[in-house]
């Protein structure tokens, strides 16, 4: 084989030689120019990447201090709804207390009115009796126990109905 190469003349090794080099340099041109292509590419991929990301945080961020400030506006609502409903109910049991001590000192008394009618259907009162009462309109005055007994159901209805007044005004002006 040696022989057989000796054979060929030497300008025809030098073409080979030459076709070679010119083939490892267009792969050698090829690669380089593909890889700035690609690098380019990337670059510009990158660069999107990274002005989505800033706009997505962006976006993020904004919904954030918005729902921040709904949640602040919602509290300040409540926290004013609860000022207004706890003074209101203060005052109602301060009214509900002085009426009290008034019946329990004796300076005031309870006094419910009323009518009493023989057919009413009032089994306690006979017909015999209404006709011989003075009239259907009077009042009837509470003995100390039962006016402490009736200030403290009001009490009670004065507490309920603030609460009940309170959750009206949170789901009318926070829930919405």
């Amino acid at each position: 084989m040696i022989a057989a190469l000796k054979l060929v003349p030497a300008w025809v090794w030098g073409v080979v030689v030459l076709v070679i080099a010119l083939c490892v340099g267009s792969f050698a041109a090829a690669w380089f120019w593909q890889a700035n292509a690609y690098g380019k590419v990337i670059a510009t991929n990158v660069s999107s990447y990274q002005s989505d990301r800033t706009l997505i945080a962006n976006a993020a961020s904004a919904q954030a201090r918005d729902a921040l400030a709904k949640q602040q506006e919602a509290e300040q609502k409540l926290a004013a709804l609860d000022k207004t409903s706890t003074e209101q109910k203060d005052k109602a049991n301060a009214e509900n207390e002085s009426l009290r001590r008034a019946v329990a000192d004796g300076t005031r008394r309870l006094r419910i009115a009323g009518t009493c009618s023989a057919g009413s259907g009032n089994s306690n009162v006979s017909q015999a009796t209404s006709t011989t009462s003075v009239g259907d309109a009077g009042s009837v005055e509470l003995s100390r126990e039962t006016g402490q007994a009736v200030l403290d159901l009001r009490r009670a209805l004065i507490s309920d109905q603030a609460a009940l007044r309170a959750a009206q005004a949170y789901i009318r002006h926070v829930c919405r």
